[in-house]
């Protein structure tokens, strides 16, 4: 049992040293500026939607959204 550990982390310890192939430094931080602006958009996103729908409007609030102004006009 505890040789079929060893073997195991014997084996994954050569596969990530030789055969993954690791992005270099410019292709990690390229990849991550794109991960960061996605995320900003689809922060913008969601922020938008929340707001054009009226989601948790405060009761002071002009706004209420779509759907607050729908359930305003026909009640």
């Amino acid at each position: 049992m505890a040789n079929s550990i060893v073997t195991y982390v014997e084996e994954s310890y050569q596969e990530l040293v030789n055969k993954v192939t690791w992005p270099s430094w410019k292709e990690l931080q390229e990849a991550s500026v794109l991960v960061f602006i996605a995320s900003l958009i689809i922060a913008g996103l969601i922020f938008l939607m929340d707001y054009v729908f009226g989601v948790n409007p405060g009761e002071d609030v002009f706004w209420k959204g779509i759907i607050g102004f729908l359930y305003e006009y026909l009640l």
